[in-house]
């Protein structure tokens, strides 16, 4: 069976000075090959495909690496890497200059001589940014899951409770539901501490009256998911409706005018000119999202500086906030894919204000 995704790369590679490209970042391995092992290292050129990996991982490559090439590598991989170029004819290498140290640099410079090194300038990770429909099935179970987790965690937000213990129930539930893993670590922030944006669990007590942030989602096939709800345990006070309010409207408008077509900026400013004109710009200092796939955070984003243009199959966080020291913050998250007319939103949790007696 074609790898459609090998195919989409040869179409990318062929628009570039390079014969062939040498892929080493473990999630572009995987992306492309579907390999899940921890060494390896695949080459493409316009009409071979060849997965490199050493006596550990021949098997599992053969079962999950299809349309490539098994090759076996011994004590220096860069060493066979080489001779597949030399037997190529490949004088021009595009190599991942992210994912590449200096000192790896140097020593593939002088394996793969005379082959000149050029920049992939991102190659496959653009290509990751618009997901086929077998990864939009699985960002979805990925995102059922972490629903699933905000409503199971709602009986455990009690006066006394701890953040880490929230967060350990948070991480324990999602493994039990099948994830491998929580997608980052969780962030349970209560109180004063709501206003941190990345407040990752602490050992603190969650009072009564006080705002309680959760932020986490589902490592799920090797995709991830993102949600932030932000709820009161207690009785909510005047201070904590307004600008709750603010930032659910802000939220809502996004997901109700975001679209294909936009830049990144655009989609950025349908959430930060709502908060502005309420007077509260200079509290919600990040990016109104980022996309989600392999990685937690990747592109494109939805930011100051987003310049990527939105397309069908883009999957992005839209997730406002507002945080005010000393007394607390609020975020409200989804996760939405883009389509031909707009977006589908792929987590459903409630977002009215949550008031946890």
């Amino acid at each position: 069976m074609p790898n459609v995704r090998v195919a989409r790369l040869r179409e990318a590679i062929a628009g570039t000075e390079g014969h062939a490209l040498l892929v080493t970042n473990r999630l572009n391995v995987r992306y492309l090959t579907g390999f899940t092992g921890t060494s390896g290292a695949a080459l493409i050129s316009a009409d071979k495909a060849v997965f490199v990996t050493d006596f550990r991982y021949t098997e599992q490559a053969a079962e999950q690496a299809l349309g490539f090439d098994i090759v076996k590598h011994g004590a220096d991989m860069n060493a066979t890497i080489a001779g597949l170029l030399k037997e190529w004819g490949a004088q021009k290498l595009l190599i991942e200059e992210q994912d590449v140290t200096y000192a790896a640099y140097r020593k593939m410079e002088e394996a793969f001589r005379p082959a000149e090194l050029l920049r992939s300038e991102g190659i496959v990770e653009k290509l990751r940014m618009t997901k086929d429909e077998d990864e939009l099935a699985i960002l979805q179970e990925a995102a059922d899951l972490a629903d699933r987790t905000f409503d199971h965690i709602l009986a455990y937000l009690k006066p006394g409770a701890t953040e880490r213990s929230i967060a350990l129930e948070i991480e324990f539930f999602m493994r039990s539901q099948g994830a491998t893993s929580s997608s980052f670590d969780t962030i349970v922030a209560s109180g004063e501490r709501s206003a941190l944006p990345h407040g990752v669990a602490s050992d603190k007590t969650i009072g009564t009256g006080e705002f309680v942030t959760l932020d986490f989602g589902a490592y799920y096939k090797g995709y991830c998911s993102d949600i932030t709800r932000t709820v009161v345990v207690g009785q909510a006070s005047d201070k904590h409706k307004e600008i709750y309010a603010i930032v659910q409207e802000a939220q809502q408008y996004a997901l109700d005018h975001l679209r294909p077509g936009m830049t990144g900026k655009e989609g950025d400013a349908l959430t930060r000119d709502i908060i502005t004109r309420y007077g509260y710009g200079e509290y919600f200092g990040h990016g109104t999202g980022h996309g989600i796939g392999l990685e937690i955070h990747e592109s494109p984003r939805l930011s100051l500086t987003g310049d990527v243009v939105l397309t069908p199959g883009m999957v992005v966080t839209v997730e406002p906030g507002i945080y005010l020291p000393g007394f607390g913050g609020v975020r409200i998250e989804d996760d939405v894919v883009m389509t031909e007319g707009g977006i589908r939103i792929l987590t459903s949790s409630p977002k009215r204000l949550i008031e946890l007696d």
